[in-house]
């Protein structure tokens, strides 16, 4: 179903360190980005721990034995409690590392189909004959805003508070992800990614490297190139797949 995997992660032009994490399971078809926030090196901590358990569970478990949209979300569920849960706990054990969590997106491919969960700002976007859209849904504070009509996306982008997350892994004892199923079409081209390369560059752009047709590895390489010459003022992750 995948012919091609591409996966680049870098710590960008301003931070010190990475805070993102990105986990590609080719043989179970699962694919993970996540993004760290916490003081110190705690969101470097919160974004690993969060993909190294989802794949740990994974490994466990026989995903491919999941027939129904509802248990693979059910199996997605268990995967991000235990992570959310091991996330949570190493907060309070440490002083350090009290308050830090991880934004995730992961997918997974299946029987004609991309399966979404996601939790924060990291996004999944679609890209299908020149069309390219969003398929997740931001959980930040200024797209509420959005969604209640009391800002515009063109004042989102210079919002004092766009960067404020409201839902994130390991932030609350309990997390409540979103999930979608969208279905694929031969040479889609599926991109998960964290922020920092969304926010330096616009969608426009994304989808005019993937449109130059190139393999997974150069594209990732390619969106990650722009972002840093947009300015590179976040860690920068993105996983491309075609199908």
């Amino acid at each position: 179903m995948v012919q091609q995997i591409g996966f680049k992660c870098n710590r960008g032009v301003v931070r010190k360190n990475n805070e993102d994490a990105c986990f590609v399971m080719p043989g179970h078809d699962v694919y993970m980005v996540a993004d760290g926030v916490g003081g110190n090196n705690s969101g470097e901590i919160a974004s690993s721990t969060a993909v190294e358990m989802i794949a740990e569970y994974i490994k466990d478990r026989n995903l491919r034995g999941c027939e129904t949209p509802d248990e693979i979300f059910g199996m997605f569920t268990e995967a991000i409690d235990i992570a959310n849960e091991a996330v949570f706990s190493k907060g309070r054990e440490n002083p350090e590392n009290r308050g830090m969590a991880t934004t995730i997106v992961m997918a997974y491919i299946y029987d004609g189909a991309a399966y979404i969960a996601n939790i924060g700002d990291s996004r999944a976007y679609l890209y299908r004959k020149g069309m390219f859209r969003k398929i997740t849904r931001d959980h930040t504070y200024v797209n509420e805003l959005i969604e209640q009509g009391l800002l515009t996306e063109e004042e989102a982008e210079t919002h004092s508070q766009k960067n404020v997350i409201t839902k994130a892994l390991g932030a609350e004892p309990a997390v409540d992800p979103d999930f979608y199923r969208v279905g694929l079409q031969k040479d889609d081209v599926l991109i998960l990614c964290s922020d920092g390369l969304y926010g330096e560059v616009g969608e426009d752009v994304i989808s005019d490297c993937i449109g130059k047709g190139r393999g997974m590895t150069d594209l990732c390489a390619d969106l990650v190139n722009e972002a840093i010459k947009a300015g590179g003022r976040d860690n920068i992750t993105v996983v491309g797949l075609k199908i």
